[in-house]
């Protein structure tokens, strides 16, 4: 029997592990085809919180995240998540609609040029014109999306294109293409040889780890490399997780929260002063470096990365391009053949300087996190938090000030816990979205996300299609009616703010009744712990509504001293009254 396109792409879909696809329906003729053959079609309601959800699913489950949308308007909003996956290195399928050729060029119904519209968000973008090649080209688009460095894709659908017959082609296809890395190249060993040396013989090395290393699943591998060469390790934002921030050589968090208070504050001193520095998995971007002030320009750079234009952009390095799971495992059976004496003398006096101060660290900020003001602290509610994740849970973030309280005040207790913030480009509205994508690639896990309320109206509708599809989650929505992190910036640097910062008060909480989940709303501290717990035990769509500070600043190095400067109120638009929480 002839099948049709349709019918072809679905079953390459299902061979490639397509599990689910995020659709509104449309191409119709496809989503028709993958229902028939088993492939659950996610009615979302916004693209650009599916391209959110596709992401996180991918982050989480090692396995491409699908998205389907029509020509024209839907594709358009598209761009956004396909961006932020393509500065993160994640892996992502986009089928859109195409108008059939006959209509092409006459200003067809919802008509656009493609092609222009994803140039710069896309690894690799093409149309299928040929019927007989419709899996070839599935094919060709899981191994741009997954080998190299991952990102999204894009395979355009005409509508006529996909009802006619495919004649199946003599070349079989039988691999699943659809999970990544789908190749671990490694670096020459003469150069991993080279890195080895530097380590062992290095008075002061340090190792900081990106997003990379969960790309590649290799968080033992770096725990391996870090305990044969005894390396103090932090993280980048995206790296938040890839290593036990328990452990006795963690630094924890780096990036630009080393200011006061901040999880590697007391180590400044350390990165400055690095003689070797071993970058694994990271852009060397400007939040991930602190403005690229934060280890000296004098040292001996050694960069690990799937991505050989990254490595040097910024630092010269030691050329390790590759796999992170296959570099470092590399390094660290290089390094253990190494005289390591001196690594080994230091070790004692490292832990204990590394274990001091975190304890230094956790006294510092004990008042912040057990208080009673109000509105509620950020800092009081991720203490709550916490004491109540355990290694297994997921945590997401929105952009701005929600990923520093995660990053900064949630403790990563084994390697490869995950701790998921949008940091490619950083743009807000993605933790609902991605609390949708991470329960589904573990629904075992329980998922909690944290959102300013200023990004959660980005995204509202998704609550629906939560409650809908059945993803139970927790949302805490950090409710101070303003852009609490723009309005510090804004006073930062120009000792004022403009009127574009605040907002009415939203009761947050009903608007999660109101599609059928559960909404609490809380302006008591000591109500969100056992709020918080309810919330995380229920398996439902949960809402929490907190009254937060929008005082409260994170520990950015470059809001230290400026404290009462950060305070200035927001300035008012005069023609209008804003409603007090």
């Amino acid at each position: 029997m002839t099948k049709s396109v349709s019918d072809v792409i679905a079953a390459a879909l299902v061979r490639h592990g397509v599990d689910f696809i995020f659709g509104q329906s449309n191409p119709t003729a496809l989503m028709l085809a993958a229902e028939e053959a088993g492939i659950r079609q996610l009615l979302y309601r916004t693209e650009n919180a599916a391209g959110a959800m596709a992401d996180a699913y991918s982050r989480v489950s090692g396995r491409i995240g699908v998205v389907a949308a029509q020509n024209g308007p839907a594709a358009t909003l598209m761009v956004a998540p396909m961006a932020e996956a393509l500065t993160a290195s994640i892996p992502m399928l986009v089928l859109v609609q195409e108008v059939p050729a006959a209509q092409r060029d006459r200003n067809a119904f919802q008509e656009f040029d493609h092609f222009a519209l994803f140039a710069g968000v896309s690894k690799w973008t093409r149309r299928l014109d040929d019927p007989n090649r419709a899996a070839e080209y599935i094919d060709l688009a899981m191994i741009a999306a997954n080998s190299g460095r991952p990102g999204p894709v894009v395979l355009l659908l005409a509508k006529d294109m996909l009802m006619q017959p495919c004649t199946p082609s003599p070349f079989v296809r039988t691999r699943n293409l659809g999970g990544f890395p789908l190749d671990r190249p490694r670096p020459e060993a003469a150069a991993v040889e080279m890195a080895a040396q530097l380590l062992a013989e290095a008075k002061a090395p340090v190792v900081i780890v990106g997003g990379g290393v969960h790309g590649s699943g290799a968080t033992d591998e770096v725990a391996r490399l870090v305990d044969v060469g005894q390396l103090p390790v932090a993280t980048t934002f995206m790296g938040k997780g890839a290593i036990d921030e328990t452990a006795p050589l963690s630094l924890g968090v780096a990036a630009n929260i080393t200011g006061e208070n901040g999880p590697a504050a007391a180590h400044r001193a350390m990165f400055e002063k690095a003689d070797v520095v071993l970058l694994i998995g990271t852009r060397t971007n400007e939040n991930g470096t602190d403005a690229w002030t934060l280890t000296a320009p004098g040292a001996t750079y050694i960069h690990i990365d799937i991505a050989g234009e990254e490595v040097g952009r910024t630092y010269e390095a030691v050329r390790l391009v590759g796999d992170a799971r296959s570099a470092v495992s590399d390094l660290a059976d290089a390094l253990a053949r190494c005289d390591l004496t001196l690594r080994r003398s230091q070790a004692p006096a490292l832990r204990g300087a590394i274990l001091s101060a975190r304890a230094a660290r956790l006294e510092a900020i004990r008042a912040e996190c057990e208080s009673s003001s109000r509105p509620i602290l950020p800092q009081r509610m991720m203490a709550e938090l916490d004491r109540l994740i355990s290694p297994d849970d997921i945590v997401v973030a929105d952009a701005s000030y929600s990923s520093v309280w995660v990053t900064g005040y949630l403790t990563a207790r084994r390697a490869g816990q995950r701790v998921i913030t949008p940091r490619g480009l950083a743009g807000l509205g993605w933790g609902l979205p991605y609390a949708i994508g991470a329960k589904l690639a573990r629904p075992e896990a329980r998922v909690v996300a944290l959102v300013g309320d200023g990004g959660f109206a980005h995204v509202w509708a998704e609550l629906e299609m939560a409650v809908r599809e059945d993803i139970p989650l927790t949302l805490i929505v950090l409710n101070n009616s303003q852009l609490a992190m723009q309005r510090h910036g804004e006073n930062l640097g120009f000792g004022r703010s403009t009127t574009g910062i605040e907002f009415i008060a939203v009761d947050h909480a009903a608007v999660a009744r109101s599609v059928g989940a559960v909404g609490v709303r809380i302006d008591d501290p000591d109500d969100f712990g056992p709020a918080l717990a309810a919330a995380m035990a229920s398996g439902q769509v949960t809402l929490l509504d907190v009254i937060s500070s929008a005082d409260a600043s994170g520990p950015l190095r470059i809001f230290d001293g400026q404290v009462e400067r950060l305070a200035t109120p927001p300035t008012t638009n005069p023609a209008r009254e804003l409603q007090s929480v």
